[in-house]
């Protein structure tokens, strides 16, 4: 059976939040990915199903790359058996999946060791979106909770952070050691592009105070 890497960047840098979805994931580790930067930029559907997004104060986004020459971000890489694939594109149902090169990176050493291709979570468009899932998914999911778009917010839009899921995405950065959480801090971005998630959780306390509902502490956990 085939093997497929995949790079985690947001609630995958969590292994338990990993196996939830591969079970038989081998090989966790850390790994670094250039020429893409990781940001704010969208809302996901799944934060108004399990009632995390606020949609009056626009913390709603969750994370996505986009291809960005000279960036680069610490994520994590493990290897899956490609029958768990169809529960991933599920999970990840907004995305573009792109093969993208990512660096294995020596346990304890920030320098870049042996080079994979793995999958990567990027940012799409809502008509592709829409062609995979349908207009009807499209309808249910983010329309009817009042958010007409999915990849359509501009910079200047005000789109902020999921709390829930930011607290969620910088314990499991912790675990995962000081390489990861400061890449993690200073390595993403706010949907202007210019924000980083260090200025913006110093600017906004609340969020790591953030907890998640009862029924949800074991998958936002970190």
């Amino acid at each position: 059976m085939a093997v497929v890497t995949v790079i985690g960047l947001g609630s995958l840098l969590s292994e338990r939040s990993a196996r939830a979805t591969f079970p038989t994931l081998r090989n966790f580790r850390l790994g670094r990915v250039h020429g893409y930067r990781r940001c704010f930029a969208h809302p996901a559907g799944i934060f108004f199903t399990r009632g995390i997004a606020d949609l009056e104060t626009k913390q709603i986004a969750s994370l996505s790359a986009e291809p960005c020459e000279g960036a680069s971000f610490v994520c994590t890489v493990f290897e899956v058996e490609d029958e768990g694939m169809d529960r991933f594109r599920e999970r990840e149902e907004e995305f573009e999946l792109v093969h993208a090169p990512v660096h294995s990176l020596s346990e304890g050493n920030p320098s870049s060791d042996a080079q994979l291709t793995g999958l990567l979570c990027c940012r799409s468009t809502d008509d592709a979106y829409i062609a995979r899932w349908g207009e009807e998914r499209f309808e249910q999911l983010y329309r009817r909770v009042g958010v007409p778009t999915i990849w359509g917010y501009a910079p200047d839009s005000g789109l902020r952070p999921c709390a829930v899921y930011l607290r969620h995405c910088v314990l499991a950065a912790q675990k995962m050691g000081d390489l990861c959480l400061d890449s993690f801090l200073d390595d993403t971005y706010l949907i202007d592009r210019t924000t980083t998630l260090r200025e913006y959780l110093a600017a906004n306390p609340h969020v790591m105070a953030t907890l998640p509902p009862p029924d949800l502490q074991e998958r936002y956990g970190g």
